[in-house]
């Protein structure tokens, strides 16, 4: 699945996407209302004009996540440093509006209230404040200075090696290795999950009787490629193939291999692209289901700092 490219911004322009649609009308959720802006044609003129938004809608966004927006930049390049996106979960779920880098790790987003929007793009935009700054006051539920309390295992804002390749394209979980330096590690990993099948999957065949409900296991597809040695978790959403994202990536990490519980890095696709949580082997495929079914939401698996975890 591909979806349109989207448009060139003027500079000192940002780009605000609709990705939820009520038939063909673009949904904003409250958004145009609580930036508290002056509306011109397709440009929303916030404060004295030092941020300028321009609304941008096409129902062949309709499915598009935060993390499939860096391979939309049109080939002459983006003209501000992020663009912001109204999502479902702005328009229906009380969050803020998402803004996703497209300048330091491409992909990788972070939530911001409504009426924070003018005061944290015009700093970006005058250089002082960096995607990394909002990255570093995140809460919990992915906001920006929000309210949830500080994640016990914050997203990473170190400056990734190099460039990936995308990730292979499943409906279901990935558990990706990224580290190599310990192979019986990663091999009693997978005996853990029951082995690897012939097709490269963990967890498939297991029948109901086979498993604790409690525990409920995690069935991914496996990808244990140097090529993704060092692969920095704020990549991942946009190494994910449009139009079929799994329901989550699990990374094993140098962490899996030196803390106690083989603990994976799962990465958030969807709600705040690039955010964390950090759970015991054991505990991922119950994770899995619960987001499958949404019956629970990522960030309700996000440890807090200073807060023992439900699960735990």
């Amino acid at each position: 699945m591909s979806f349109p490219e989207l448009p060139p911004a003027a500079d000192g322009e940002v780009l605000l996407v609709s990705s939820c649609y009520a038939g063909e009308e673009a949904q904003w959720g409250g958004v145009l209302g609580e930036v508290a802006g002056c509306r011109h044609g397709d440009v929303l003129v916030l404060g004295s004009g030092e941020v300028r938004l321009r609304l941008v809608a096409n129902t062949g966004w309709g499915l598009l996540y935060g993390g499939n927006l860096p391979a939309l930049v049109p080939a002459e390049g983006a003209a501000s440093p992020v663009v912001v996106l109204v999502d479902d979960r702005m328009v229906y779920g009380g969050g803020g509006p998402l803004l996703v880098d497209l300048a330091l790790i491409p992909g990788r987003a972070v939530r911001v209230r409504s009426d924070s929007l003018r005061e944290v793009l015009a700093a970006m935009l005058d250089g002082a404040l960096t995607f990394d700054d909002l990255v570093r006051d995140m809460d919990t539920s992915g906001v920006y200075q929000g309210g949830d309390g500080r994640p016990a295992f914050p997203a990473p804002v170190w400056k990734p090696h190099r460039n990936f390749p995308g990730l292979a394209s499943t409906a279901e979980a990935l558990l990706v290795r990224t580290s190599f330096e310990d192979e019986d590690g990663w091999q009693a990993l997978l005996a853990e999950f029951g082995g690897i099948d012939e097709d490269g999957w963990v967890g498939a065949d297991l029948a109901p009787s086979d498993f604790d409900v409690e525990d409920y296991p995690l069935a991914a597809l496996v990808v244990d490629d140097r090529t993704f040695e060092g692969l920095h978790p704020g990549q991942v959403p946009a190494l994910v193939p449009p139009g079929n994202p799994p329901t989550l990536v699990a990374l094993a990490d140098t962490r899996t291999f030196t803390d106690s519980g083989r603990p994976l890095t799962v990465v958030d696709l969807y709600d705040t692209p690039g955010q964390l949580a950090v759970l015991p082997w054991h505990r991922v495929g119950s994770m899995a289901c619960n987001l499958q079914i949404a019956n629970m939401d990522f960030h309700d698996y996000v440890a807090r700092e200073g807060t023992r975890p439900w699960w735990a």
